[in-house]
């Protein structure tokens, strides 16, 4: 089993620049931000392609969804903060919708 790397303050801050949607709760040692659709058909679809990819990268968000609004927060509990699984989440989750793959 590959041991995952708590991403370094430095780490951290690149990565948060690239993402400039994401929020950093240092105190959990989580990412978050909030998506909105147009509507509860658009959310639960977007929800429904990053589920499929979360299982496949076997990393799953925390996430809260009401009517169009998707709240997503990442973070990586085998190393008690942020990992490059959670970077890379954001990602996906930001070309999503960018994409509209909603």
């Amino acid at each position: 089993m590959t041991m995952i790397r708590k991403l370094e303050p430095e780490q951290v801050r690149d990565a948060l620049a690239a993402l400039p949607q994401w929020t950093h709760d240092a105190a959990r040692g989580a990412i978050s931000r909030s998506f909105v659709f147009a509507d509860f058909g658009e959310a639960f679809a977007f929800m429904t392609r990053i589920a499929l990819a979360a299982e496949r990268a076997d990393h799953h968000p925390e996430w809260f969804n009401v009517y169009n609004r998707v709240d997503m927060t990442l973070s990586t509990h085998d190393c008690q903060g942020l990992s490059q699984r959670d970077v890379h989440m954001a990602q996906l989750a930001d070309r999503a919708f960018a994409a509209g793959e909603r």
